[in-house]
């Protein structure tokens, strides 16, 4: 009976370690998570083509991501698909980057920072700055 009481009280405290770990893990998923901004902002978004060449759009939006952004953005046009890990851009302005036949794709950049996010997960904050570089990758 005693040893049946010890084995109770540890699965209890095993149950209420765990409780509290998902509730800790939950609160840092709420405060490190990317936060929208709503109202209108005044963003720019750079498209750096295959030979260099750039141009910029500049608008006022209301998007909260930069994909809708991208979609008010006068003569900025893109395509893609949806995966696992949200929209991924495949061509911009009409041209296509396949990774799986030259290692090229279409990178994101924020503020001159490498991006973290794809364009359906990237928060549109007043100032931001948005580049679309069409990248190669090369192994060293």
């Amino acid at each position: 009976m005693e040893e049946s009481k010890k084995t109770n009280k540890g699965v209890l405290i095993g149950v209420i370690a765990l409780v509290a770990v998902a509730i800790v893990v939950a609160i840092v998923y709420f405060v490190a998570r990317p936060k929208t901004v709503e109202g209108s902002k005044a963003v720019t978004i750079e498209v750096v083509n295959k030979a260099g060449e750039s141009t910029v759009y500049s608008l006022k939006t209301d998007a909260e991501f930069l994909r809708g952004a991208m979609d008010e953005a006068e003569g900025l046009t893109y395509d893609g698909s949806e995966g696992d890990y949200g929209y991924f851009v495949e061509s911009v302005n009409g041209e296509v980057a396949d990774y799986s036949v030259d290692g090229s794709y279409w990178s994101i950049y924020v503020n001159g920072e490498y991006g973290m996010y794809g364009i359906d997960q990237q928060v549109v904050t007043d100032g931001d700055a948005f580049k679309l570089v069409y990248e190669t990758y090369t192994a060293e």
